[in-house]
């Protein structure tokens, strides 16, 4: 394995820096895809602006060898930053609250070293920076925008994500490595009317307040112990007045689950749940929109194997951890297509480890360690920048490392 020099670390802090400073939202990653393809055609790569949107793709060949996918994304997230870090967000309410800003660095140290090593490979690297992810949308798009018509099928597939934890661990795992995401719009319509006359109105306050205590139950009542399944009613919104009873309410629901026969249980569940709802106010009937949907993410026996190898090559073993299955989603799963293209998808850890380690002690790491999505979140960079180079670079090597 390459390991990653002084030189190229400084200049990595300092894009990082500069991405953490203007994050940008889903599909708005302008500036953020014109620098990395600016910094993919300096290192000779072949370099595709615009796929699906704002994506970037950069093509590295050297010689006869297999395609490897390694992938990174590039978008924040509306959340104010509070970390207090002299390269906080300059954009109110916009920030890298989950780490993309650092996993766009990561690939482009990963293209870097493999460009300066240019002989001790052979193969395709196909470098693909995806817009999007936040929203659940992005991978689709790439992919609708003929990612691999376009670029050639890889033969294998690496991802990788920032999050709490003794920085410079790894955490890996076989199998399935984070849940099926899904997102849904509920609208539901009432007849709105003055406060003081209720009686002539059907009111969707009460639906919406009905319907979120009642979605409790399909957790609680309808699953079994054995199927993890999460469901959040994220926002509820209703209403501009306090005598006024609104024409309707919105609802936005998060499901998370593990396995797809679960997945769409729950998702009937919340169909009846919410028509019943609304049949049983006398109200018309509701509008149900799954904004995203995408599979568990799953990680492939054999290619996590061989990874792991590559990884105890290079890294000291209490670095390498398992790690259990994580609740939250990502749809790098969709980029396997359904699981035909092996991947490996693996956690490197950022939180300071002197930090760590108190919050550990006192038993308070949930209420103590800023996690993905928390203003607070900010990964330590030392020696979390150059793990997550080294374990890019050390997958790619393990396919294409044979000449």
């Amino acid at each position: 394995m390459i390991p990653t020099p002084p030189d190229l670390l400084t200049e990595l802090t300092d894009l990082y820096q500069d991405l953490h400073r203007h994050p940008e939202l889903s599909f708005a990653e302008h500036r953020t895809a014109a620098l990395v393809a600016a910094r993919l055609r300096a290192l000779g790569c072949d370099t595709f602006e615009g796929v699906g949107g704002t994506g970037v793709v950069g093509v590295l060949e050297r010689g006869e060898g297999p395609t490897v996918l390694l992938r990174a994304d590039m978008d924040a997230l509306p959340v104010t930053e509070k970390t207090g870090l002299p390269y906080a967000s300059a954009h109110d309410g916009v920030a890298h609250a989950c780490g993309h800003d650092l996993h766009t660095t990561w690939l482009i140290g990963a293209a870097t070293l493999m460009a300066r090593h240019h002989t001790d490979w052979a193969g395709r690297l196909l470098l693909v920076f995806q817009p999007a992810e936040e929203t659940g949308r992005g991978a689709r798009a790439m992919l609708d925008d003929g990612l691999y018509k376009r670029f050639g099928t890889p033969a294998v597939a690496f991802g990788q994500h920032v999050g709490p934890g003794p920085a410079g661990q790894i955490g890996h795992r076989h199998g399935v490595a984070m849940a099926a995401g899904d997102a849904i719009r509920i609208r539901l319509h009432g007849k709105g009317g003055h406060g003081s006359r209720p009686e002539a109105t059907v009111d969707p306050v009460v639906m919406a307040a009905a319907t979120v205590l009642r979605l409790q139950t399909v957790v609680s009542r309808e699953m079994a112990a054995s199927d993890p399944v999460v469901l959040t009613v994220g926002s509820l919104h209703a209403g501009t007045k306090e005598n006024i009873i609104p024409d309707e309410a919105e609802l936005g629901l998060s499901l998370r689950s593990l396995d797809p026969a679960v997945r769409e249980r729950a998702l009937a569940a919340i169909e009846r749940i919410v028509r019943g709802e609304a049949a049983a106010s006398g109200a018309p009937e509701p509008d149900i929109d799954l904004l995203y949907g995408f599979p568990a993410l799953v990680n492939d026996a054999r290619t996590v194997d061989a990874v792991l190898a590559a990884f105890a090559a290079h890294f000291a073993p209490e670095r390498l951890v398992p790690a259990p299955v994580i609740p939250a989603s990502e749809d790098f799963g969709l980029l396997t297509d359904g699981g035909r293209i092996p991947s490996a998808y693996w956690f490197v850890r950022g939180t300071d480890p002197a930090a760590y380690a108190r919050a550990q002690a006192a038993g308070r790491v949930a209420e103590s360690v800023p996690t993905n999505h928390s203003p607070y979140f900010a990964p330590v960079l030392d020696p979390t920048l150059a793990t997550g180079v080294e374990t890019l670079v050390g997958a790619a090597l393990a396919w294409l490392g044979g000449r």
